[in-house]
């Protein structure tokens, strides 16, 4: 059989196929075709065409430099917690109110009767009229008491709208609900109007005769006394550190 110059049945490996020519220098295969990447430049940075943009780091948030306490006129005015008013009024109206019963009591029961022995003749309940201050002092200065225990419930009105300290709204709340008894006895009870008298009735042998208006009065103001000594206020502020910011003031 006589084949042709190139056909698989004739090709000799000696002889070059035209496939088998080299492409010119100029010509450069696309990666897709199989041929080999070109080289990259030396020291140029290999960026792939997907990759992410580079992030920022976030910036440092600023810490602010702790804030001292106030002191001195600052101190003063920054709160104090809930004002008390309401506990000096439940005080007072618990104490008017024991008050005003046990002397509707013993003046229904005891009045113009004997003594009843409490505690041998130590302690008795007996009634009395007093026209004077407590435990029945100055019997001739009715209407002077009067005045006064007015003017001790205007006094704890005031103080109570700066009341923050429940010690101190439990002895107001005292002494009010005690003014406040004997106040209406003076008030309502004869012989008239601002010159009523009280009604006594807790008998202590070689002592005197109160009531419980008397008593609450008397613990209220022990309590002032012991809170006072304490160096505590009325508004919850101790007067040691009143006296720390008045001398941090002076020294500005």
């Amino acid at each position: 059989m006589i084949s042709t110059q190139g056909s698989p049945q004739t090709r000799d490996d000696s002889v070059p196929t035209p496939a088998d020519v080299e492409a010119p220098a100029g010509d450069v295969a696309g990666p897709g075709d199989g041929a080999p990447a070109r080289p990259e430049e030396p020291g140029a940075a290999a960026v792939p065409a997907s990759a992410p943009a580079p992030v920022s780091a976030p910036e440092p948030v600023p810490v602010s430099a702790p804030v001292s306490p106030p002191v001195g006129p600052a101190a003063a005015e920054a709160p104090k917690g809930r004002r008390r008013i309401g506990v000096l009024l439940v005080v007072a109206l618990l104490a008017f109110l024991v008050d005003f019963g046990s002397k509707l009591l013993v003046v229904a029961r005891l009045e113009n009767h004997s003594a009843i022995k409490v505690i041998g003749d130590v302690v008795t309940f007996q009634v009395i009229r007093n026209s004077g201050a407590a435990f029945g002092m100055g019997q001739a200065l009715t209407v002077v008491f009067t005045m006064i225990a007015s003017a001790v419930i205007v006094v704890i009105w005031r103080i109570a709208r700066r009341l923050y300290s429940l010690p101190w709204a439990i002895a107001l709340g005292l002494l009010l609900g005690g003014a406040l008894g004997n106040l209406t006895d003076r008030l309502f009870r004869s012989p008239g109007v601002f010159r009523g008298h009280v009604v006594d009735f807790i008998s202590v042998q070689h002592f005197a005769v109160f009531n419980l208006a008397d008593s609450a009065i008397v613990c209220g103001g022990i309590l002032v006394v012991l809170l006072s000594f304490r160096g505590s206020n009325p508004d919850g502020t101790v007067h040691q550190q009143a006296d720390k910011g008045e001398q941090a003031d002076k020294g500005e």
